[in-house]
């Protein structure tokens, strides 16, 4: 995928491009993953600003996570009732799947947990196939995108990967930016430092 220049450093100049480069409207109903989880804030921070053809939004989520349904079903019901024109695509949906680490989990059980937390999302992903996954520093994304790219390279769904890191990382990526630097199509810091050390990135400033 080619990245096109980004318009300006807002979170709208980021949308407007990746609607250009996926090509989606109501027209083609897009079925559209949504990725949260330990940063649940910053994701619905960004889903604000996206318009009712990002439509329906599927959240995922760790098992063990215990606050972002909740703020999940708050942010959609508040969205619904601002804008009346929204209920009718008022679609979204809720999973949960293992969490591929927990905080202080061994390196070594770690490979067998993302494992099973890989084979758990994949069906999942099959059946949702995203055209896009966003998705902002837990874990939990790895699987789930890991899962996409896998279907992808069997040809049945060619997902678009959106990974934005936490505002918190100012000098290093999180383990997950790590690893998704490399498979991710746009890939998003919010600190110049960032940039330097990871030159595929693209810097906007603070956008959550």
């Amino acid at each position: 995928h080619k990245i096109f220049p980004l318009p300006s450093s807002t979170v709208t100049g980021i949308l407007v491009t990746l609607l250009q480069e996926t090509q989606l409207t109501k027209k083609n109903n897009p079925f559209i993953l949504f990725f949260t989880g330990g940063h649940t804030t910053e994701i619905l921070r960004l889903l604000s600003c996206l318009s009712e053809s990002y439509s329906p939004r599927h959240y995922i989520f760790a098992d063990s996570d215990k606050m972002s349904e909740a703020k999940i079903r708050s942010f959609e019901q508040k969205r619904k009732n601002n804008n009346s024109a929204y209920c009718a695509l008022f679609q979204f949906t809720l999973d949960r799947i293992p969490r591929s680490r927990e905080v202080r989990q061994s390196w070594t059980s770690s490979v067998v947990t993302t494992l099973y937390s890989i084979l758990y999302s994949l069906p999942l992903t099959y059946k949702l196939k995203p055209d896009l996954i966003l998705c902002n520093g837990p874990g939990t994304c790895v699987p789930v995108c890991i899962s996409a790219l896998l279907l992808g390279l069997l040809g049945i769904k060619r997902a678009i990967i959106v990974y934005v890191e936490s505002i918190c990382r100012v000098e290093t990526l999180s383990l997950s930016g790590k690893i998704l630097y490399y498979f991710s199509d746009y890939f998003i810091v919010q600190w110049p430092d960032l940039k330097e050390k990871y030159p595929k990135s693209v810097y906007l400033g603070r956008i959550v």
